[in-house]
């Protein structure tokens, strides 16, 4: 009788613990998501525009979140350490990283071993899109992209072009011009679009296809003079200033986007309140505006819609890097 009545208890014990285990499991997931800060990883430098984009937006998105959004940068290896760190984090919503063409789209095709696959992450959407701009140092005699091609032939292997990193956008744009110019100018890689400008205005590198929004300050103070921009058509911020296309390249068109991602497994229902969020932010007054003056535009697309983009974004590097004649390392 003693027995039965020790092994009554147990139970009785045991089933109380589950029982407790399960209404504390229950509650945690019954928490309203977020109910914490969340965090932007930036996959750049401060300075360029993967971190202006990310700045502007966290203050924003941190009303419609009803929780503080923090910044921090992790720069260098052309994003990979910024993905690595996000890849590193929970996929629970709370890191968000902040990606571009780079990482996300162009390093596929640079990098023989690359950390990471498309499918270990889950975009929430592209939150900015831009042209880039052909910007020089205003000691290089060029006032049109004529006229440094002409300066560029006639002194191979002297200018230099800038870029934020091997496989950005701005590093490919600038192998592109080599490429239809047929010219000889040496690539400096940076780890951020800030350090290449910093150096560009310091005259240490001749130019630079520069993300329109990082640029834009020097070139309306006249630290830097814009010779074309890479879109299909003139930017409204900068009305006398042509496009490649019309500057004598009909194929050079490039645009740069910068979307907010997350781990992989990271549960659908917050992918798509985060999207919520995000969407509901762009379509702010403040954020239009800003994103107008950087020369640039919302996208704002849905997850399903914006990681098909992406797929077709890293087959049209693929091919531009193999006519760059570029290998992967």
């Amino acid at each position: 009788m003693n027995q039965y009545l020790y092994w009554g208890k147990k139970c009785v014990i045991m089933g109380a613990t589950m029982l407790a285990s399960v209404l504390t499991t229950t509650s945690v997931f019954a928490q309203p998501f977020p109910n914490k800060p969340v965090k932007i990883i930036v996959t750049a430098a401060p300075g360029g525009t993967t971190d202006i984009a990310s700045r502007a937006l966290s203050d924003v998105l941190g009303k419609e979140l009803g929780q503080s959004v923090i910044v921090e940068n992790k720069a260098g290896g052309a994003g990979i350490i910024g993905i690595q760190a996000l890849l590193a984090a929970p996929a629970d919503g709370y890191t968000m990283a902040m990606g571009n063409i780079g990482p996300n789209a162009i390093n596929y095709s640079l990098y023989k071993n690359l950390p990471y696959k498309m499918e270990d992450m889950e975009p929430v959407t592209i939150v900015i899109a831009n042209p880039n701009v052909l910007v020089v140092n205003p000691e290089i005699p060029a006032k049109t992209v004529a006229e440094l091609v002409a300066l560029a032939k006639a002194n191979p292997g002297k200018y230099s072009f800038a870029s934020s990193g091997r496989g950005q956008s701005i590093h490919m744009s600038g192998e592109l011009f080599k490429t239809q110019a047929g010219i000889d100018i040496i690539h400096v890689p940076y780890k951020g679009a800030g350090p290449a400008l910093a150096d560009l205005l310091a005259g240490q590198t001749s130019m630079m296809i520069d993300n329109l929004p990082s640029s834009m300050q020097y070139i309306k103070s006249g630290k830097l003079r814009a010779l074309a921009v890479t879109s299909k058509n003139r930017v409204a911020e900068l009305p006398d200033v042509p496009t490649m296309i019309q500057s004598g390249y009909p194929n050079f068109e490039v645009t740069a986007w910068f979307g907010l991602f997350v781990p992989a497994g990271t549960p659908k229902p917050i992918i798509d309140k985060l999207y919520a969020a995000v969407k509901k932010s762009l379509e702010t007054p403040e954020i239009k505006q800003r994103w107008k003056d950087l020369g640039g535009w919302a996208v704002g697309d849905t997850p399903a819609n914006t990681k098909l983009f992406i797929a077709a974004e890293k087959k049209k590097w693929e091919l531009v890097a193999q006519q760059a004649k570029i290998e992967a390392e």
